[in-house]
C-alpha cells in the first residue's frame, strides 16, 4: 500500500511537471493582457498556444519566446480586435484553463457530418461548380472554408444529406461525390489536381493548420504570381547564426490576425523548432524574429533549404491575405443556396478567392472575399448589382480590400526596412558573440 502510494505521488508530479503554467497579468501592461506560459520543451506546444490565442479572434500585439534547456517560457501581449485588454472572467478562464489541459483546435462538431478534403487548380466560377455538383448530389454544406493562393484552391467540406439529415457514410456514394468534384477540379486537365475525402470521426485536425498542410502539399508556394512578384506581401530573410547553432528567420509584413498562427504553423509543420522569438507589431506592421533548428537539433543546412524555408513562410502569409470585397451573407438555410449565391457571382464576373461557411440554428452565415475576374477590386456597382439580385439585406459589404503593399516609395520603403531590421539583429548576434554585450538574464 505505501508503495501504491509512493507511485501514486510520483505520477502526480510528473503531471505537474510535463503541464504547462499559465498566469494572466491584467496589472503590468497598460495597453495589453499578459498571458505568461510556462512549460516543458516539446514540439508543438508553441503553435498549441498560439492557436488558442487566435481561435478567440485576439490579437497578439507582441510576444516573447525563450527555450533555457528544456525548458519553454512564453510571453503574449493580447488584446481583443478593437485593442482593448481582456477583461471578460470567462475568456481568462477558458485561456488558461485550455492551456494546462489537453487541446485539439479549433475542430467543428463533426459528429452526424462527412468531411471532404479538397484541393486543385483554382479557376473562375470553381467555387460554384463545386456548389453545384454538391447540390445535384443532395448534399448539405453545413460548414466550409477555402483558401487560394498562386493558382491552387484547397477546401475543407462538411456534408450531410439533405434529406436525412444524417452522415453520408456509403462507400458508393462517397466515391461519386469524389469522382464528380475530381471531374471540376480537373476541369483543365491540370495532372496535379486532386480531391479526397473523409469520413468524419477520422478528423481531429484543426481546420486552419490541415488547409496549410494541404496547401503545402500541393506545393503552392512554388509559383508566385506576376503581380506578387512586382510587389511581394512579405519580406522573409533566412541566415545562420553558426557560433550558436541556430537559423534565424525574419519575416516582416503588414500585420492582422492570425499572422503568428500561421508562421509557427508552417515552422513547427516543416519540422522546425522555435528556441526563441521575438514578436513586434508597430501600427499596420509587424516583424517576427524567431531563432530555429531541425527536431534532431541542427540547422538550416544549403541554399536550397532556406530558400525552401522562405518560399513557405512567405506562401503562409500570402494564404489568408487574400485580396477582395468581404461579403457576408445571412440567409435561412436551405437546399442549393451555396449553388444559387455562387452562381451570381460567377455569372456577374466575381471571382471568389476566400471563403467561410457556417450553419447554426438554420441560419446560414457565410463570408467571402472577391475580385474581379482579373483578380483586381471589384468595382463598386458591380458589388451592388450582385447585392441586388442576391438582396441587400442578405448580402452586405463588410469590409472593402486594404492596401496590401504601399505604391512607390512606400512599397521600396516597407522592403528597405525589412533589410535593416535584419541587418540590425545580424549586428546583435555578433556583438553578443564576442561578448561587447551581455544577455539580458
Amino acid at each position: 500500500m505505501a508503495m501504491k502510494g509512493y507511485l501514486d505521488e510520483y505520477e502526480k508530479l510528473v503531471i505537474r511537471m510535463n503541464t504547462p503554467r499559465v498566469v494572466i497579468d491584467n496589472g503590468v501592461c497598460s495597453s495589453a493582457t499578459i498571458v505568461k506560459v510556462d512549460s516543458p520543451r516539446g514540439h508543438g506546444i508553441l503553435l498549441e498556444a498560439v492557436q488558442i490565442l487566435t481561435d478567440l479572434n485576439l490579437s497578439i500585439k507582441k510576444a516573447y519566446i525563450s527555450s533555457d534547456g528544456r525548458w519553454n517560457m512564453d510571453v503574449f501581449h493580447v488584446t481583443d480586435l478593437n485593442g482593448n485588454k481582456l477583461n471578460d472572467q470567462s475568456v481568462l478562464s477558458y485561456i488558461e484553463q485550455s492551456i494546462e489541459t489537453v487541446y485539439y483546435g479549433e475542430n467543428i462538431e463533426v459528429n452526424g457530418l462527412t468531411a471532404l478534403e479538397l484541393t486543385g487548380t483554382d479557376r473562375i466560377g470553381l467555387l460554384s461548380e463545386m456548389f453545384a455538383v454538391l447540390s445535384d448530389l443532395n448534399c448539405d454544406v453545413v460548414d466550409a472554408k477555402l483558401w487560394t493562393h498562386n493558382g491552387r484552391v484547397a477546401s475543407m467540406i462538411y456534408l450531410k444529406d439533405c434529406s436525412s439529415g444524417s452522415p453520408i457514410l456509403d462507400s458508393h456514394r462517397i466515391s461519386k461525390i469524389e469522382g464528380r468534384l475530381k471531374n471540376v477540379l480537373n476541369g483543365d486537365n491540370d495532372v496535379k489536381s486532386a480531391a479526397k475525402t473523409c469520413v468524419s470521426v477520422d478528423m481531429m485536425t484543426h481546420i486552419e493548420r490541415r488547409l496549410h498542410q494541404l496547401m503545402f502539399e500541393d506545393r503552392d508556394y512554388e509559383k508566385r504570381s506576376k503581380k506578387q512578384e512586382r510587389s511581394p506581401m512579405v519580406v522573409v530573410t533566412v541566415q545562420n547564426w553558426a557560433e550558436r547553432g541556430y537559423s534565424v528567420v525574419n519575416v516582416h509584413c503588414r500585420d492582422r490576425t492570425k499572422l503568428l498562427f500561421d508562421v509557427v504553423c508552417t515552422l513547427t509543420d516543416m519540422e522546425y523548432a522555435v528556441f526563441h522569438a521575438t514578436i513586434n507589431t508597430s501600427e499596420d506592421q509587424a516583424h517576427l524574429e524567431f531563432y530555429i533548428r531541425h527536431k534532431d537539433g541542427s540547422p538550416i543546412s544549403s541554399e536550397a533549404e532556406r530558400q525552401r524555408v522562405i518560399q513557405c513562410l512567405e506562401a503562409a502569409v500570402e494564404r489568408r491575405a487574400s485580396e477582395g470585397v468581404r461579403l457576408e451573407l445571412r440567409h435561412p438555410d436551405k437546399q442549393g443556396l451555396l449553388a444559387e449565391v455562387t452562381r451570381t457571382f460567377r455569372e456577374n464576373g466575381l471571382n471568389v478567392t476566400r471563403t467561410e461557411i457556417s450553419t447554426s440554428c438554420g441560419m446560414a452565415t457565410n463570408i467571402f472575399y472577391v475580385t474581379d475576374a482579373n483578380g483586381d477590386e471589384a468595382d463598386s456597382k458591380l458589388i451592388e448589382s450582385v447585392r441586388e439580385k442576391i438582396g441587400f439585406e442578405c448580402l452586405r459589404v463588410k469590409e472593402m480590400p486594404s492596401v496590401t503593399q504601399r505604391k512607390g516609395d512606400g512599397e521600396e520603403h516597407q522592403q528597405t526596412k525589412a533589410v535593416l531590421v535584419s541587418l540590425g539583429s545580424l549586428v546583435w548576434r555578433n556583438l553578443f558573440s564576442f561578448g561587447l554585450i551581455k544577455s539580458c538574464s
